[in-house]
């Protein structure tokens, strides 16, 4: 369909905002109104994206605008590979604004804070008025979030989970949680038998289609040197890129692993990817499924007998409680909250990140799948390699940028809070209570990665010793002063307190050589 002559809107479509029914389209004229979307080289680069990354915004910024021209919505749209492209999104903005010359700007608000400056700045450079409406694809505002701040202390998600409970009515039996419990996070914490885990149904996965396979090759030529490794099949690209399969991977996950999801969530295993998780966090933010329906289809699980509550709770629990959630925290602290780095942790992040050539089983897993798939799930991601650069002494910016590299799912809105607050209490405990640590043998609870490895997690110290216990005594000793002040912390400090000098001069030496070792 031809573009307006005259446009009286631009709408401004980011490649985390894919759904038509979006707030940017409340009161589209097509004959009238424009959708303005543009592929950047600068978005893959600004931080080093996996190919995988980049391979699935692209895609699916390119069936969402194939769903727009066919419902004959006026497109504006730039390709990576357009020779005017200036491969910026402040630089086509601007190129669209000058050529449609749009009364007003209209968007809904985006998940990451540098990319609004952006286009406020252009607004403002082209004195083209600007309206940014609500994301109706939470639960919550942002304002919400402020306003239940107020007066308290500390900010936890357990009760900001609770007050969303309530006012939204889900799992609730009248003023009252379903089971009589808020959370059943207790019950949620199994790991597998020594004999592996029961039967897992394999996750439904796509083969790439013309487009998708056309951007595969794009991404593989132009970003040759990018992490991560990309292929066109299922197995080596199946994300959804489109919303009708989006709602096909979440009735896969809701019919074959909701059931074990609760009871399994924490654990790993080597050489299984998928588990029991869900898989659905990228087409959340992309936008191609909504908070609201992913709930409504869990909770319909529970009340037709299909799914028990300490699944359908922890399910919700990290949809309506947890997502909510560090999209307040991000949006009342930016932009400082990018440069919070309470424990003064100043150490590069190690090469093997990169890679995956470690000696270490836990991060040889988790770092290679990451590059092959672009996904690991929570624990992985919060107790292996969060635990391991936590106690490393990384740098919270350069751990925040692999993230956001790495995942598929990766928006700053929800990776950064979950970086610098959860992953590496970066920000001295707003978001967390404690900063979650443990030896290597929490690892060796949860997973079979120990019994290959060559490190044994029992030991501290010595050609044996696992390198996640060593620094977890020597992360605790750099940290005692201000350990000791937190009452979570009391009884860690307390054990490190019953170690004989000769034992803690042992551990600080192991520790310097291991971090020796990852620089030479």
């Amino acid at each position: 369909m031809p573009k307006p002559t005259s446009t009286r809107h631009l709408i401004v479509v980011l490649g985390d905002q894919l759904n038509a029914d979006s707030s940017a389209f409340t009161g589209f004229d097509p004959k009238r109104d424009c959708v303005w979307m543009a592929e950047v080289h600068q978005e893959s680069t600004h931080i080093w994206s996996s190919k995988q990354r980049i391979a699935l915004f692209i895609s699916a910024m390119r069936h969402f605008a194939k769903q727009l021209e066919e419902a004959k919505v006026p497109l504006h749209y730039s390709a990576l590979e357009d020779s005017d492209n200036t491969q910026s999104l402040d630089g086509e903005l601007l190129r669209a604004i000058k050529t449609l010359r749009p009364q007003t700007l209209i968007m809904t608000a985006p998940g990451d804070w540098r990319v609004l400056e952006k286009i406020k700045g252009v607004a403002k450079q082209t004195n083209t008025p600007i309206e940014i409406r609500e994301d109706e694809y939470f639960f919550s505002t942002v304002r919400d979030f402020a306003q239940h701040r107020k007066g308290r202390k500390q900010i936890r998600l357990e009760y900001w989970y609770r007050e969303l409970r309530k006012k939204h009515t889900i799992l609730m039996e009248g003023d009252q949680p379903v089971g009589g419990e808020w959370n059943y996070d207790h019950d949620n914490r199994s790991a597998f038998s020594k004999a592996g885990p029961p039967p897992i149904p394999a996750p439904l996965r796509f083969k790439p289609d013309a487009i998708s396979s056309a951007v595969i090759q794009l991404v593989n030529q132009r970003f040759a040197d990018h992490p991560g490794e990309l292929a066109p099949t299922s197995e080596g690209f199946g994300w959804p890129v489109k919303r009708a399969d989006a709602l096909l991977v979440l009735a896969d996950f809701m019919k074959n692993r909701l059931p074990l999801y609760g009871q399994f969530q924490d654990a790993m295993w080597t050489n299984e990817t998928w588990l029991f998780h869900a898989h659905i966090a990228s087409s959340l933010n992309l936008k191609l499924l909504s908070a609201q329906e992913v709930v409504a289809a869990a909770q319909i699980e529970f009340t037709k007998g299909r799914a028990p509550i300490t699944a359908v709770e922890g399910f919700i629990r990290q949809i309506l409680g947890w997502r909510e959630y560090v999209r307040g925290i991000y949006w009342t602290q930016m932009p400082s909250y990018l440069e919070q780095n309470a424990l003064n942790a100043s150490a590069p992040l190690p090469a093997f990140f990169w890679d995956g050539k470690t000696t270490m089983q836990c991060l040889q897993q988790t770092i290679t799948q990451s590059l092959s798939t672009g996904y690991a799930h929570h624990i992985q991601r919060l107790m292996v390699t969060g635990l391991y650069t936590l106690l490393l002494g990384v740098n919270p910016k350069e751990v925040h940028a692999w993230y956001l590299s790495m995942y598929v799912d990766a928006v700053e809105w929800v990776e950064l809070p979950n970086v610098i607050g959860m992953s590496q209490f970066a920000d001295g405990g707003l978001m967390a209570s404690k900063p979650y640590i443990a030896t290597g043998k929490y690892i060796d609870r949860m997973s079979n990665y120990c019994k290959t490895c060559i490190y044994k997690p029992d030991q501290s110290h010595g050609k044996d010793a696992c390198p996640m216990t060593t620094l977890y005594w020597d992360f605790l000793m750099r940290h005692e002063s201000s350990m000791s002040k937190n009452p979570r912390m009391v009884l860690q400090v307390r054990n490190l307190n019953r170690m004989t000098d000769e034992t803690k001069q042992a551990i600080q030496s192991q520790a310097k050589q291991h971090r020796t070792a990852l620089i030479s």
